[in-house]
């Protein structure tokens, strides 16, 4: 009984039972209080005259004669007392109250608990606690909304483990709840939860409160706070007015918070999921079996059944068409004319190389824009590493290497000649060397020379058994196809006259 914390009603009980005449043994054997402190009490009502008869003064006075320090703690002394300073130094600082202690501990050997450490900290005012008020809101008027973790789910078909989130949106009159178990907080799956929401509620919130998530806020900020281009097109499209909490104050949307908890105290222990879908199956009719006919804490009412009776009219309808939800992000158009969106590649034209683009994804498209013009469009690309390519977008150079493939090249020099497509299927026949830009470069000829004298030009390269795009080029240059092929060829000068380091076979000695 010696740690018992005495309120003044205790007091007056136990002055009470003096002045009927029970001693301080009779007192303590009724455990209102100990001898020692029943003796205190005694002494500071006799010298007050409380004993004899006449009322009791009120709780002021009697706690200002009783709850001295003489009284209530006459010996033990905080054993942070001397440290108050320094306590109070760091605390100014923002500095934890478990950092304090552990300081006081390494460099002045304190003695105490952090428990000791805590009271003073308290006394001195400085214990951290802010008070608060409570936000009331109109029917319709507002929605919040936050992710918590989830359960990790082992997909019964695939194996696959899949680590997931919780998106909560709660209705701040009624309390009514979506939720839905998620893979990941990217922006379409934050956008695609919203849309999924608003028709479970059938209908949507003047304003939607949310944390400064990056699915949505790309900038927080107290008094300026920066909206993703993509959740701020899907407000305007839902007509509602988007409020994001400040940095720091998660407190701003307690009631979503609050659901987060139940959500994963109450709906996950205990439960086996066999996939996403069964996951989200299973929280729905718990959220409109259980969840939403509890008794709610705040309201003392059903949530489902406050909602319908009374929030459910009063939410802004549906829009008639559907909003597109559409994920925008600004992109740069590489080297290689393609952007990079979730690890799939799509073409711009090669003139805006290095520049910033915007792009816009839905479900099925991805288009690109340059300063509010549309320069690309695309199918949405799922599978990593795959790439969508439009040949205009491309460089001529690239586009006519691309086109004038092997086929085309046999294809022209079918048209030039037999001779000359003779030649060029003897160049893709060579099993060491690509020859794609050699035949590219003699079918081109053509256009120099004219599809005759080409021909011809094949013909004396293949008689010589020279089939190669440097001996076309050069027969063409000095004008041989003109001549007929002979089979006698006469030797080069070099090997008409006297070489300067030949020798006669006579002066050759054989040891």
């Amino acid at each position: 009984m010696g740690n018992r914390r005495f309120e003044m009603y205790h007091y007056r009980q136990v002055i009470h039972r003096m002045r009927m005449g029970q001693s301080d043994r009779v007192i303590a054997q009724a455990r209102l209080m100990g001898r020692a402190k029943c003796a205190q009490v005694r002494a500071a009502a006799e010298a007050q005259g409380w004993l004899g008869k006449g009322p009791l003064p009120d709780d002021t006075v009697l706690s200002a004669a009783i709850e001295r320090p003489s009284i209530t703690n006459p010996t033990h002394q905080s054993l942070s007392l001397p440290y108050e300073e320094q306590i109070r130094q760091w605390v100014d600082k923002g500095i934890r109250g478990t950092v304090i202690h552990q300081s006081l501990v390494s460099q002045y050997g304190f003695p105490g608990s952090y428990s000791s450490v805590c009271r003073l900290i308290q006394r001195l005012g400085k214990g951290g606690v802010k008070a608060t008020c409570i936000l009331d809101y109109e029917p319709g008027e507002a929605v919040q909304v936050d992710f918590g973790r989830g359960p990790n789910i082992v997909d019964a078909f695939t194996g696959e483990r899949i680590k997931s989130w919780i998106f909560v949106m709660a209705q701040c009159f009624s309390r009514h709840m979506y939720a839905e178990v998620v893979p990941d907080q990217r922006v379409d799956t934050w956008l695609g939860c919203h849309r999924r929401a608003f028709e479970f509620f059938g209908g949507v919130s003047a304003r939607v409160i949310i944390d400064n998530a990056k699915c949505a806020i790309i900038r927080a900020c107290f008094r300026d706070p920066a909206v993703q281009r993509s959740y701020g097109e899907l407000a305007e499209g839902y007509g509602f007015v988007i409020s994001p909490c400040p940095p720091k104050e998660p407190k701003k949307k307690g009631q979503v918070e609050a659901n987060v908890k139940y959500i994963k105290k109450s709906f996950v222990p205990l439960r086996e999921f066999r996939s996403l879908a069964d996951a989200n199956a299973q929280l729905r009719r718990w959220i409109l079996e259980t969840a939403g006919n509890r008794i709610h804490g705040t309201t003392r009412q059903k949530p489902l059944s406050l909602f319908a009776e009374t929030e459910k009219a009063l939410l802004k309808p549906l829009p008639d068409v559907p909003v597109e939800c559409a994920v925008w992000c600004e992109v740069t158009l590489h080297g290689n004319c393609h952007i990079q969106f979730e690890k799939a590649h799509y073409s711009a034209p090669y003139t805006l190389i290095r520049r910033k683009l915007w792009l816009k994804a839905t479900d099925t498209t991805v288009k690109l824009f340059h300063n509010l013009e549309l320069v690309a469009v695309h199918p949405r690309l799922r599978k990593p590493g795959t790439r969508s390519t439009v040949d205009d977008h491309l460089p001529p150079e690239a586009i006519a290497f691309k086109m004038r493939d092997p086929q085309w090249c046999l294809r022209q020099a079918g048209e030039i000649g037999a001779h000359c497509l003779q030649l060029i299927e003897h160049l893709f026949r060579d099993r060491v060397l690509d020859n794609l830009r050699a035949a590219q470069g003699i079918i081109g000829l053509g256009k120099k020379y004219g599809a005759v004298r080409l021909e011809s030009a094949c013909q004396r390269a293949l008689f010589y058994d020279n089939p190669r795009y440097r001996t076309v080029k050069d027969i063409l240059k000095m004008g041989l196809d003109q001549e007929p092929p002979s089979s006698e060829l006469p030797l080069p000068a070099i090997y008409t006259v006297r070489g300067r380091f030949l020798r006669p076979g006579a002066e050759l000695q054989i040891h």
